[in-house]
Order: C-alpha cells, then sequence, then structure tokens
C-alpha cells in the first residue's frame, strides 16, 4: 500500500518553499515530526526557514486555519509563540495535493522542569494564553474528553488487529475499569473547556534568554485547562506538588489557576496512555512509524502497556496532588 508521503521528493519541498516567492539553496534537514513532515529549508543569502507539510486527511482546511489564527492571537498579544508566516494574505499553501505552511526559525534550549524559576515563567505565560483562549471557543477543532481519547481509543487498539490474541480480553476489562472511573471523574469534575495548546510537553518548550517560546500547536483542540499543565510535572509526589505550586504562582498572575481541575490529572495521564496506543496502531501504514518505532506491535510492547495502565487504575485511586 502507497503512503501519501512517499510521493514527497525533495524536489516538491523545494517547489512548496519557492512558490512562496523563496529561493532555495537545495539545503534540506528533517526535523523531529512524526504526524506531519517538517523540514529546515535552506534560503539563498538568508536565514532558513521551516516548512510543516500536513499529513493528508487529518485536519480539515478550517481545522488547520484554526491552529493558525490561534496563533496569530497569540502574537499579536505579544506571546512568545512561532506563528505561520503571512504569504499573499494567506498562512495556508496547497500544492500537489499537500497543504503546507511557513515558519521561521526559532532556537532555544530545552525547559528543565527541575528548575522551578523557568516553571514560574512558563506558568505565567500559560496563564497569559489561558486567558485569551477562554475568550472565544473553537469552532472546527475536536474536544480532549474521556470519549476522544478514551473510548475511541480502546476501540481502535481492539479492532486494530495488532493486539495479540491472548492479550485482548485482559485488555478489553481492563480498558472498561479505566473508562468507567474516568467516566465518572471526567463528568463530575464540571470544568470549563477552553481553547488549548493540547500537546504541551516540555518538549514543545524552548527557553531563550530566560523566556520561553511555545512551538507546535498542530494539537491544539479544546478541553480542561489542566491538560495543559500536567505534562510539566515530574519525579515523585513531593516534585511535582511543588513544581505546581510554581506554575500555579506564576499562572494568577493573569488568569485564576483551575485548581478544581487537579483531580483530573492522572485521569489526563491515562487517555494519553490509552490514545499514544491508539496513534501508533492507527498510524501503522506510514513507513516512517516502522522506522521509528519498531517495538511496536511486539507482545512485549503490549505487555508493558498494560502493565502501565494497571498501574494508572491504581493511580486514579490516589489522593490527587496537594498545593504546599
Amino acid at each position: 500500500m502507497t503512503h501519501p508521503y512517499q510521493a514527497l521528493t525533495q524536489d516538491k519541498i523545494i517547489d512548496f518553499v519557492e512558490s512562496c516567492g523563496f529561493y532555495s539553496d537545495g539545503r534540506i534537514f528533517p526535523l523531529n515530526s512524526y504526524e506531519n513532515r517538517v523540514y529546515q529549508v535552506g534560503i539563498e543569502d538568508s536565514t532558513p526557514i521551516i516548512i510543516k507539510i500536513y499529513r493528508p486527511n487529518r485536519w480539515t482546511r478550517e481545522q488547520i486555519q484554526e491552529e493558525h489564527d490561534f496563533l496569530l492571537e497569540l502574537s499579536a498579544a505579544d506571546i512568545n509563540v512561532v506563528p505561520p508566516m503571512e504569504i499573499n494574505h494567506a498562512t495556508l499553501h496547497q500544492q500537489d495535493d499537500f497543504l503546507f505552511c511557513l515558519f521561521e526559525r526559532r532556537s532555544g534550549r530545552p525547559l528543565e522542569l527541575d528548575q522551578l524559576d523557568q516553571l514560574y515563567e512558563v506558568g505565567t505565560q500559560l496563564g497569559r494564553i489561558h486567558s485569551i483562549a477562554k475568550a472565544q471557543p473553537f469552532a472546527h477543532r475536536p474536544e480532549l474528553s474521556v470519549n476522544t481519547f478514551g473510548h475511541q481509543s480502546a476501540e481502535i487498539v481492539i479492532n486494530s488487529g495488532m493486539l495479540p490474541n491472548y492479550l485482548q480480553e485482559p485488555y478489553q476489562v481492563l480498558s472498561q475499569q479505566l473508562l468507567e472511573i474516568m467516566d465518572d471523574r471526567w463528568k463530575n469534575s464540571r470544568h470549563q473547556t477552553i481553547r488549548l495548546q493540547g500537546d504541551f510537553h516540555p518538549g514543545n518548550i524552548l527557553i531563550r534568554d530566560e523566556a520561553s517560546i511555545f512551538v507546535d500547536f498542530d494539537d491544539c483542540r479544546s478541553g480542561p485547562a489542566i491538560q495543559d499543565i500536567w505534562m510539566l510535572l515530574s519525579g515523585d509526589t513531593a516534585q511535582q506538588e511543588a513544581q505546581l505550586c510554581e506554575i500555579k504562582e506564576g499562572y494568577e498572575m493573569f488568569a485564576e489557576f483551575p485548581v478544581q481541575q487537579i483531580p483530573l490529572i492522572e485521569t489526563m495521564r491515562t487517555l494519553r496512555q490509552m490514545h499514544y496506543a491508539a496513534w501508533l496502531a492507527s498510524r501503522w501504514d506510514d513507513p516512517a512509524f516502522h522506522h521509528s518505532f519498531p517495538w511496536f506491535g511486539q507482545e512485549r510492547y503490549w505487555s508493558e502497556h498494560l502493565l502501565a495502565l494497571k498501574e494508572q487504575l491504581s493511580g486514579l485511586q490516589e489522593p490527587a496532588l496537594r498545593l504546599l
């Protein structure tokens, strides 16, 4: 089976860039991206630019444009995001059945979760982002929920044909237990749904001149604010509580911290694990995934996945993190 990305040659990538008025020097460097294809492209007598080529049939034009509009809205408020370039009054371009956009190249060092001053600064900027995000909802972007990341993910895994036969029943039983708990917790949380970055892990935050830069809004969607917070926590309970307090202190400079959503953190962690397995299964037709994730689908992977979900079943029963 031929995957659409197999038609994406280096000549086409250069053509895409040059169709926007830039002249490439022929240097193309692939960047770390599995869902889309992202490249640094050298430009004659200028700094390189970044081209992001969207995975065909993943997002609609309207959904992609909402990502761009959200970034432009945040950038206009002087928040350190990297918005797409506007060329000929458009940020989204199409050629040879591919949708793509261009970005300025930005650099910085990785966020260090054990540096509380960095977490305070990130919390401050995140509070600004969420205060703007609450102003209006997404019209086209999907919502993060137990249904979309939990029930649908379990269904994908069960129907993928990749789960070993002897683990089918244990997975179904365990996932059903988790989903029942998370459905109940989600229903009782009465949280506000806002626009989110959606995948706010440390790899999507750069630190430069002591300021944070937020990148990769490809997974932006609607959901509880805590989704953009919990992935910034690591270590044991005491470390996570100290980190959470530092983020909260910065966040509250611009927005009310969603304290009532803290009990959803383990639900979010569980949903991410379930969604990740389903994501890999649903992308297994892409040859790049076989190269990047050679361990996926092996019995050991599924055994470890079930073990991780069992740990989450216990984690969901533990008391929520406390604000010190």
